[in-house]
């Protein structure tokens, strides 16, 4: 979930928005033309960014299909996560990763659109309250982790807190999101925020980037039968370490700082991490919220997203984001997260 590309005339179906060309015909299409011989079921999956789909194929198991939204990855930016999978693949990190097309190539076009398929695979999100379960996601993280640092990316984008925190703001009150009357407290709002986040980077140092997953959180790992799997990298991008561990952490202060250690117990088993990082767990909170709002506003030409958030364009959303930052704010200006017997 990023808020990095906007979309233009250009990239948009004759109606404003990207998928209207991408009926089911061109779906089956697109699956049929790289050699798959589609037995015309398919199911549509939930995705807001990319369009998702089972299809079915004669004689065998579904396929999972994944059409790129247009405009917002390139080609080549899409290769390198194609790329970067395939080498944690080759490594041993339990990742669904896009399948060879029978063409040979892991990245199909077809209609305007990129598209990639994947082997279907059930499970559940896991429950990350479990510290065994933290034990082994911090194992893989760390092996993840020392892949994602054996190359750079050439293409992918770096992450950048404070630059987009006022980037995604003023792409909000310059396009009118932010209702009139609540300006006032957001325009004041929006330097603090960024004060206190600057503080806190400064805080951590300069620490080390790499090649991250980009959005690890519950939702995008699977659990079955014990087996643990990364899902969706198509926010992978450089960053810092903490970036794919903070997300899995939830509850008071007191939860966080246990479940942390216990992240880190398993991550160090193969990987050094650096603990002033830690300051960075709030600025990254205020970059993701500031982010979700301008992904929205971004995507509201496309129909699916009026339809399953309704609520976004409406004045107590507002409200309730100021009171939100607020308490960020608050944050912001608390120590950052210890580990048991850590002050």
């Amino acid at each position: 979930m990023t808020a990095n590309n906007t979309l233009t005339g250009a990239e948009t179906g004759a109606d404003g928005h990207p998928y209207d060309t991408l009926t089911p015909d061109t779906i089956l299409d697109a699956i049929e033309a790289v050699g798959y011989p589609v037995s015309g079921r398919l199911f549509a999956l939930n995705s807001y960014e990319n369009r998702v789909y089972q299809v079915g194929i004669d004689d065998k198991r579904p396929l999972i299909a994944k059409f790129y939204r247009p405009g917002r990855w390139t080609e080549a930016q899409i290769r390198e996560e194609h790329s970067f999978s395939q080498e944690l693949v080759e490594g041993g990190v339990p990742i669904v990763a896009p399948l060879p097309l029978p063409t040979g190539d892991t990245l199909g076009f077809h209609g305007g659109f990129h598209f990639a398929v994947f082997e279907q695979r059930g499970g559940e999100a896991p429950d990350t309250s479990v510290p065994d379960t933290l034990y082994r996601l911090g194992q893989w993280l760390g092996q993840l982790h020392n892949i994602g640092a054996s190359k750079t990316f050439a293409h992918r984008p770096a992450m950048a807190i404070l630059p987009s925190i006022t980037d995604f703001s003023r792409y909000l009150t310059d396009n009118n999101w932010v209702p009139d009357d609540l300006r006032p407290a957001w325009d004041s709002l929006i330097p603090d925020l960024i004060r206190q986040c600057e503080r806190l980077i400064q805080e951590a140092g300069n620490p080390d980037t790499l090649r991250l997953h980009g959005d690890c959180h519950a939702g995008n790992l699977l659990v079955r039968e014990e087996q643990l799997l990364f899902v969706d990298m198509d926010d992978c991008r450089t960053g810092p370490a903490i970036q794919d561990l903070w997300l899995l952490l939830n509850g008071d202060t007191f939860e966080r700082g246990a479940q942390f250690a216990e992240l880190l117990e398993g991550y160090e088993m193969f990987r050094d991490f650096n603990r002033r990082e830690r300051y960075l767990i709030e600025p990254l909170r205020c970059y993701r919220q500031l982010a979700h709002c301008a992904w929205l506003a971004q995507r509201w030409d496309d129909p699916a997203f009026p339809r399953f958030f309704p609520w976004f364009g409406q004045p107590r959303f507002w409200s309730d984001q100021i009171l939100s930052l607020r308490e960020q704010l608050s944050a912001l200006q608390e120590p950052p997260i210890s580990l048991p017997g850590q002050y």
